[in-house]
């Protein structure tokens, strides 16, 4: 029954195949059996995961499992300081990743919001009040201005009926009911002016409709299906990591095992062996990379806040940075979602308005020239009758100018008037003094007209507005050329053709007359006073483009990132506002709803690699959409705020809802919120996610050229039938604390003044490129070269395994600290830009520094890491050996800069 197309059915055929009656409703006997049949009418979700769950997921990383395992059999054999230390890193990366991601869904609780706590029905011949999550299919429901929409109805009854559905298809004006209406066919859900749905808002007349479905089979509820349907899945950067972390391990559980079975037929006790392997295997693990990346992410986190931008989870950071494609909703993301009157036609001339939003300032021009309104007769006169002929009120939120200081209470179609009059300085609280409301005949769907009756000259004066076709038919004069005289064809084919004009660039157009009368009738009609009309204009509407997603989208295009509008209004006016926005390079580039339905998935694949506009789509589209997108191996980000959103901005690999005009389901699904409903800081948040992952990308760099050099390190040792240079105290010393303060500076680089001129990473790019792996092999070279080299120096030289320990500790420290600076651009000398330009780094590797001389001056901590005391002259050697790796990387950059590796 839930699957029936109810729009195509009259009133009488709904109500017989749900056997209820029109003016009865149901019996409470009725009621309650399909309540038992059906459930109650509200919104089920699936648990999620609880506190405990989410932390244990934090261990499934493989190189974490590897440092678990390493440091279980170090306690078994009494290493209990390095076990304790990996263990608590290993805790405490943890901990980070549970409190920045403890997000437990909330879309669904946001959906039951919406749903009205209360309905008016018919049962059992008499009107009740009743909780709607007791509503059944077969209730008669009853709905007047300001009701939520309690349930999906098939509407038998419209009196001047209008229904905000933008949360849920798009549609930025009230919807138009009619309750006579039968359609036929395929109808999509913002054409279904005969049916209403839950969550929507009644906003002028009243109306009766039929319960057809509740609950989960609400088009609202197919909405939270699909949203708790979906499994989320991992970003590119947790991707990769993952791929580079199964590598690393891979790698160095056969390094170990290599080094051991060395070991062994060297003749070197087992346990000796084992350590130095867990040793290695210390080497070969960045045990600080998750830590490490889980902070950098958090800071950005920071930054991005100031650039009002809200991340809720924090691996989002990087994936807006990866972006390729940007779906966008139109209505209140795009668009100001504020009816805007932009032009005029009277007196045989079109006048253009210009302003922004309801913030009643703005200019008129004629010819692009400035015009005073007040001057042209047609034009004054045109404005009174829309301010006066008018329902909705202009009214002033608080202090200041902005146009958000400005809303309007009622239809925001004639709300474009009030503000278009206001800018004329024409206000209706003013006007209505002098020209009070006596009468109307309020607007009907059927005449399409709407009539107040005001005094006017000691006489009377009927003002009228509507649709242009209708209220030129019941013309008989027009004002032109400050005078009236009667209509002729000539004029009509005029009219017709500016309607046109104005039609084609998908502005809402109305017509504006007025009617002198002699007596004020005490029951105005229809047919007694909108006839003989003198017509004075048209007047245009549109729901702007915000000025600031114009300059976004050049700047999206710019950085190689293509902007697709995504919306449920219809094709003339998403193609337009598409235009005003540069967003559509062909004609051709649009596809709607009812053309998407008829492809198929392999065809929409293909399509979507052109296509920049959808219009008239439905939520079940726009996963459709995102779906193809994602499939032809793009990043896609989803913007939105309404409901109709939902699904689409959780499919997408990262979704993006508007702060202020959000729906609160919007905001819990997404997984990131703009503060302040800009466009444009799409455009810092994409910036800031490439700043972020260029700086992931450096200290991933830096970590693994230093790692690699200190697997090198211990295993060309082992060959070489060396002692081993570093003990396993030392290594873990090297990678957890000196190691993770440059790395985290690395994280705080400043952006490259190129960042946004770059095309986006391919999505199936390795993190670690073929030129890092250059960079890679040749510092972690002259690393290995300086440390063993100074290492067999110092045995030469001492013949002192502990000292020569020290010279090499000390050497690789300072080496891998030089290494932090050249490790700052992959492309540009240090000092080219800045040796010092970046202030964490000087502070971080001071601090390793400082941490290092502890450790070879302070007795009590020389014991500990097994180091000893180092002379000027020791030092002054060690650190001509650290120099190598650093003028190599340098040189390095030049060199692979040339050959364009």
């Amino acid at each position: 029954m839930e699957n029936a197309k109810w729009y195509a059915l009259c009133s009488e055929e709904t109500a017989e195949n749900l056997k209820t009656s029109l003016d009865k409703g149901l019996s409470s006997e009725t009621a309650k059996e399909r309540l038992k049949e059906f459930g109650y009418n509200e919104l089920i979700g699936k648990k999620g995961p609880t506190v405990f769950e989410m932390f244990l997921d934090q261990f499934k990383d493989f190189l974490v499992i590897i440092l678990i395992v390493a440091s279980l059999v170090s306690i078994l054999i009494g290493e209990v300081i390095d076990s304790l230390v990996i263990i608590l890193i290993v805790i405490l990366n943890a901990v980070l990743g549970v409190i920045q991601e403890y997000r437990a869904s909330k879309a669904l609780d946001a959906l039951k919001k919406m749903a009205a706590p209360e309905a008016k029905v018919i049962r059992d011949s008499t009107v009740q009040v009743i909780p709607a999550r007791e509503l059944v299919p077969g209730d008669i429901v009853l709905l007047e201005a300001g009701n939520y929409v309690p349930a999906d109805l098939r509407i038998v009854e419209s009196v001047n009926l209008k229904i905000d559905e933008s949360a849920l298809t798009g549609e930025s004006v009230p919807v138009e009911k009619n309750a006579e209406k039968v359609l036929s066919g395929e109808v999509p859900l913002g054409d279904r002016v005969n049916c209403a749905f839950m969550g929507t808002v009644v906003t002028y007349g009243r109306g009766k409709g039929i319960v057809v479905s509740t609950g989960m089979k609400t088009e609202i509820g197919m909405i939270a299906k699909m949203l708790e349907s979906y499994e989320e899945e991992v970003t590119p950067l947790q991707k990769k990591l993952e791929e580079t972390g199964k590598i690393l391990g891979i790698a160095s559980l056969v390094i170990c095992g290599v080094v051991f079975v060395i070991g062994i037929l060297r003749g070197i006790s087992f346990l000796e062996m084992f350590m130095t392997s867990i040793s290695l295997a210390v080497a070969a693990i960045p045990e600080g990379l998750p830590a490490i990346v889980t902070i950098v992410l958090a800071l950005g986190l920071q930054r991005m806040v100031k650039r009002n931008s809200i991340i809720k989870k924090l691996h989002a950071v990087e994936t807006l940075g990866s972006t390729t494609v940007i779906c966008s909703d139109k209505t209140g993301t795009l668009t100001q979602n504020q009816m805007t009157a932009t032009k005029i036609y009277t007196d045989g001339q079109f006048f253009s308005i210009t302003g922004e939003g309801y913030r009643p300032t703005g200019d008129f021009y004629l010819d692009d020239k400035k015009v005073d309104p007040k001057a042209n007769t047609a034009l004054e006169q045109l404005l009174k009758i829309g301010a006066l002929c008018n329902d909705a009120k202009l009214e002033k939120v608080n202090q200041g100018e902005d146009s958000s200081n400005w809303r309007i209470l009622g239809d925001p179609t004639e709300g474009a008037l009030v503000v278009a009059a206001a800018k004329a300085g024409l206000f209706t609280s003013e006007l209505e003094k002098d020209q009070p409301r006596l009468k109307e005949i309020p607007f009907d769907s059927d005449r399409k007209l709407m009539t107040t009756i005001h005094p006017w000259d000691g006489k009377y004066v009927a003002y009228v507005k509507g649709a242009p076709d209708v209220l030129i038919s019941r013309s008989k004069y027009i004002f032109k050329a400050n005078q009236v005289r009667p209509l002729t064809q000539d004029d009509i084919e005029e009219i017709s053709k500016a309607n046109k004009a104005m039609a084609s660039h998908a502005l809402r157009v109305l017509a504006l007359a007025y009617r002198p009368l002699d007596e004020l009738p005490e029951e105005p009609t229809s047919e007694e006073i909108e006839n003989e009309l003198i017509f004075v204009g048209l007047i245009g509407m549109i729901d702007p483009p915000r000025p600031e997603a114009i300059e976004a989208i050049k700047t999206c295009k710019r950085a190689g990132i293509r902007p697709v509008m995504i919306t449920g209004d219809h094709k003339d006016t998403a193609v337009a506002i598409a235009k005003q926005l540069n967003l559509m390079e062909n004609e051709d580039d649009v596809l709607t709803g009812a053309e998407l339905d008829a492809m198929s998935d392999e065809e929409l694949l293909k399509e979507s690699r052109r296509v920049s506009v959808y219009a008239r789509v439905s939520p079940i589209h726009k996963l459709r959409i995102v779906d193809a997108i994602k499939s032809n191996g793009h990043i896609a980000a989803m913007t939105g705020d309404g409901v109709n959103d939902a699904p689409a901005l959780k499919k997408a690999d990262i979704g993006v809802a508007m702060g202020i005009t959000g729906t609160d389901v919007a905001k819990e699904t997404a997984d990131m919120i703009l503060v302040d409903d800009n466009f444009a800081s799409i455009v810092a948040a994409v910036e800031e996610g490439r700043v972020i992952y260029s700086n992931i990308r450096k200290f991933i760099f830096f970590l693994l050229s230093c790692n690699i050099a200190e697997i090198l390190i211990i295993f060309v040792s082992m060959l070489a039938g060396l002692p081993v240079p570093l003990k396993p105290i030392q290594l873990l010393w090297i990678n957890v604390l000196t190691d993770a303060f440059p790395a985290l500076a690395l994280g705080m680089e400043n952006k490259e003044p190129d960042i946004m001129q770059k095309p986006p990473r391919k999505p199936d790019e390795p993190i670690i490129d073929r030129r890092m792996c250059w960079q890679i092999a040749i510092q972690s070279f002259f690393m290995t070269v300086a440390v063993i080299g100074v290492f067999v120096y110092a045995l030469k030289t001492t013949a002192d395994v502990e000292k020569a320990r020290t010279f090499a500790f000390t050497t690789l420290i300072l080496s891998e600290l030089l290494r932090a600076y050249t490790s700052r651009s992959e492309t540009h000398s240090v000092f080219e830009i800045g040796f010092f330009s970046n202030r964490f780094m000087v502070l971080g590797t001071s601090l390793s520094l400082i941490l290092l001389l502890a450790v070879i001056y302070v007795p009590v901590l020389r014991t500990i890491f097994d180091t000893t005391y180092l002379s000027f002259l020791d030092m002054d050697i060690i650190l001509l050996f650290s120099l190598l790796p650093f003028t190599s990387a340098e040189i390095g950059k030049v060199l692979l800069r040339k050959s364009e590796i």
